[in-house]
């Protein structure tokens, strides 16, 4: 069971006073929380990709290079890359140019984007969304696994045998598929036999079981071997030494963006009655004492069969300090009784 962090990198105002960090001071605080990550023993930290004002990682390879010379066995990763409005050549290029200077713990993960103000910024059509990202999704993974490629398409030139550097120091460079629940992208992952990322930020996270179950019979079928699939979670929470704390000192700033998003895509607005109900055992925020969180992540993993979770935290602007409280908090509190939980269970489920 692996355990992580996953952040977007946000710059929204501050709740309190309305003042808005610079991107480049919020980059250097991410820069610092991944070492830190590192440095408590936690496995993973993704960087995603966005392109508006209230997020500053619009080039996660670039952040995660900056912190690859100051960490030493944390694994760094996109989360996502939205490779529908990307080169897959480049994209190859920056994680395998990551991989060398880490030595190996570079990763993708691809996704659609369910945010989409790329597609506009590099010339794409909406009306592209999932053809793009099938297109460009094949020849990401032909440079992966192939020196040399012969690759034609409708959204991007021909290649005709050229080769593609660097080369990664892993073979292959692993690339997952993000997904927010949606069948035919679990599907395709597991057609693929990709390891899967699913967005669990909402409802009830017991929901995705059948999503994994179908991603697996999809992976049979393709003549993967099941047992060596890997399924990740990113979820919002935080982490404090009690519950209570934790709860209030998250909830402002996760309301302003919620109710953000909300009115831009039509959610409704988040009540403390709702982010309350999210915090339960069967709800999607993992938010509370290491002792809560850490059930919680048991219980996805018992329940969905996820092996790698990643806390995504903040969500909107929260101090600095209290970022890196929940990142320390999670590697030598919350790490330590998943694990040997996990350990346990497995060893009794054999």
């Amino acid at each position: 069971m692996e355990l992580g962090i996953s952040t977007f990198v946000e710059t929204t105002p501050d709740v309190e006073t309305g003042e808005v960090i610079s991107h480049a001071q919020r980059i250097r605080e991410v820069i610092e929380e991944i070492v830190l990550a590192d440095q408590v023993g936690l496995d993973i930290f993704g960087v995603g990709e966005h392109h508006r004002e209230d997020y500053a990682a619009s080039s996660p390879a670039v952040i995660l290079a900056a912190a690859a010379s100051q960490t030493k066995r944390i694994r760094l990763t996109s989360a996502v890359t939205v490779l529908s409005s990307d080169d897959p050549v480049r994209v190859f290029q920056d994680f395998a140019t990551l991989d060398g200077i880490s030595n190996g713990r570079a990763e993708i993960m691809a996704g659609r984007g369910s945010f989409i103000e790329s597609f506009p910024l590099f010339g794409y059509d909406l009306q592209d969304y999932d053809e793009l990202f099938e297109e460009k999704l094949e020849l990401l993974l032909k440079i992966r696994d192939s020196e040399k490629v012969s690759w034609s398409g409708r959204h991007r030139p021909a290649i005709h045998n050229l080769g593609v550097y660097p080369r990664p120091v892993q073979d292959p460079l692993p690339v997952w598929i993000g997904s927010g629940g949606n069948s035919e992208s679990v599907v395709r992952a597991g057609v693929l036999g990709l390891p899967l990322v699913l967005a669990i930020i909402g409802g009830r996270p017991l929901q995705f079981e059948p999503l994994v179950r179908l991603y697996k019979r999809a992976a049979e079928r393709a003549g993967h071997d099941v047992s060596k699939l890997t399924v990740a979670s990113h979820s919002h929470g935080f982490i404090d030494e009690d519950s209570q704390t934790a709860a209030d000192k998250f909830f402002p700033s996760y309301q302003q963006a919620m109710n953000k998003l909300g009115r831009e895509r039509g959610w409704g607005p988040m009540t403390r009655a709702s982010y309350d109900a999210a915090r339960t055992l069967e709800g999607a925020l993992y938010v509370g004492d290491p002792q809560t969180v850490a059930e919680k992540i048991i219980h996805l993993r018992k329940n969905v069969g996820i092996t790698r979770f990643m806390l995504h935290v903040p969500v909107g602007t929260m101090p600095h300090t209290d970022v890196m409280k929940a990142i320390e908090l999670l590697g030598k509190e919350v790490a330590p009784i998943v694990r040997d939980e996990i350990v346990r269970w497995e060893a009794t489920e054999k």
